[in-house]
């Protein structure tokens, strides 16, 4: 088996862990400049922050913003009437039941049933949401569809 990309790793001896200490001799392999080499900026306490360019305009002020995130949308799972199939006949299909079957994985801020897909069972669906044609669909079959 050679190397992929799945099993890389460095070699023996090339990684540090991060929290060895600094700055305690010679012996320690870290110790006089403690990592930082000799004098300049980045060798100073209070080293310039994380993004800062020596007074040159940052990047990140160059660049133009661009539109804005609605602090008041939601959002939604859309789950087809096609994936309910798996239940049996008679199940109550909520939204723990859908995590459980592997359907819904993160449920976010609601989940809501789309009518895309065939219904052949007698099924009680609570989510917080439906389009007409799934709810129409579900209780054309006896079922009922509850919003939570």
């Amino acid at each position: 088996m050679g190397i992929e990309l799945s099993n890389l790793q460095p070699a023996d001896g090339a990684k540090h862990s991060g929290d060895f200490r600094r700055g305690r001799g010679h012996g320690s392999g870290n110790g006089k400049t403690a990592g930082k080499g000799h004098k300049g900026q980045k060798a100073r306490s209070g080293s310039p922050r994380l993004g800062f360019e020596g007074g040159q305009m940052p990047l990140y002020r160059r660049i133009p913003k661009r539109g804005f995130t609605c602090i008041n949308s939601k959002d939604i799972v859309a789950i087809n009437l096609s994936t309910l199939e798996r239940f049996n006949d008679g199940d109550v299909v909520s939204v723990e039941t859908l995590i459980e079957a592997g359907i819904v994985k993160n449920p976010r801020d609601g989940v809501k049933i789309l009518g895309n897909g065939q219904l052949t069972k007698k099924l009680t669906v609570q989510a917080n949401a439906f389009s007409k044609s799934a709810a129409e669909k579900i209780e054309a079959l006896g079922g009922k569809a509850e919003v939570i």
